[in-house]
């Protein structure tokens, strides 16, 4: 079968051919229908994510998938190491997969878990969003903050959602979404944190969601500190996603102390079992009906499987999913 393949960190993978994927007890194969190239992906792959030494090569690439049961049914599954779901046929263990619905398409049901679950994990258990609460969020025109601008509002009731980034149409476009305000970055990073203060000072954040950290995120944290030994208290979580932006930040310890910001990470060593119990159970299932009601949107682009080489490190439009199709 084609599958896609690394034979060492650091270089694009390619699509070959190779032995078809063999059922074992308590799976079944499964026909890929479409595979989402991911951020944690491309850095599993590139060597530079935590959990790249972890990868045995050569290997198959893909965490997730939507795929086909024998009985015709389609289906969201993971990967069952070391097998990879960018591939024509996959294993998948039937109890663990989430129905499809008819309303929703193969490119968008691939693309949409991964960066939904991440976003509706910042804002519920993370991030602890209540309603009418006011929320940051720093790469909002990527995937995955486009999602987070959306659940905020639309899922958890947030009372003000502040959309930060590069791309003025998609800033446009999240105003539509749920974003209540849009704050686009400049190159002026002094110009950056006066906007984002400003925006504070109106409506106090509760919650800030960092999909890029680096310079915008040193921007932000400045903006959320005080200046005054007598200013009033306002507790900020400040979850950190991603780092679209930088691999580091260069923070004053005074930022902490004069303000009640909260600074956390989310990852998978963040997230306890139990949690991740519900990702199946309630977390995609609701996130599918979301988008089946249009409530959520994901933009996609598909490419066949053979592409990926050349797809790999393509810049795709801001907000847009790559999806291989086999």
């Amino acid at each position: 079968m084609k599958a896609v393949m690394i034979d060492e960190l650091g270089l694009p993978p390619v699509c070959r051919q190779i032995p078809d994927v063999q059922p074992s007890d308590g799976h079944e194969i499964a026909r890929v229908r479409a595979a989402a190239i991911k951020n944690i992906e491309r850095m599993l792959v590139a060597g530079t994510h935590y959990a790249s030494t972890q990868l045995s090569l050569p290997a198959q690439v893909g965490m997730d998938a939507v795929a086909e049961l024998i009985d015709g049914r389609r289906v969201y599954a993971g990967a069952i190491p070391p097998g990879g779901t960018m591939a024509e046929h996959m294993l998948v263990d039937p109890s663990m997969t989430v129905p499809v619905p008819d309303d929703v398409d193969d490119a968008s049901a691939a693309a949409l878990p991964n960066a939904g679950v991440s976003a509706w994990l910042s804002l519920e258990h993370t991030g602890q969003l209540r309603s009418g609460q006011s929320v940051l969020v720093l790469g909002a025109t990527g995937v995955t903050g486009a999602l987070a601008v959306q659940l905020a509002k639309h899922k958890f009731a947030a009372g003000h959602v502040v959309a930060v980034g590069r791309n003025r149409n998609r800033l446009e476009a999240l105003t539509e979404a749920g974003a209540d305000r849009t704050i686009g970055i400049m190159d002026d990073p002094g110009r950056l944190r006066s906007a984002i203060a400003k925006a504070h000072t109106d409506h106090p954040f509760d919650l800030v969601l960092d999909h890029l950290w680096g310079e915008p995120a040193e921007q932000a944290l400045r903006a959320l500190s005080g200046d005054d030994l007598a200013a009033a208290y306002h507790r900020t979580r400040f979850v950190q996603i991603g780092e679209m932006a930088g691999h580091s930040i260069t923070l004053a310890a005074s930022t902490l102390r004069s303000a009640g910001t909260e600074l956390l990470g989310q990852g998978g060593g963040s997230i306890s079992p139990e949690v991740f119990g519900r990702v199946t159970t309630e977390i995609i299932p609701e996130l599918f009906d979301m988008l089946a009601r249009r409530t959520l949107t994901i933009d996609t682009a598909t490419h066949p499987i053979e592409d990926v080489r050349s797809v790999w490190n393509q810049t795709m439009p801001s907000g847009t999913r790559a999806v291989l199709v086999p």
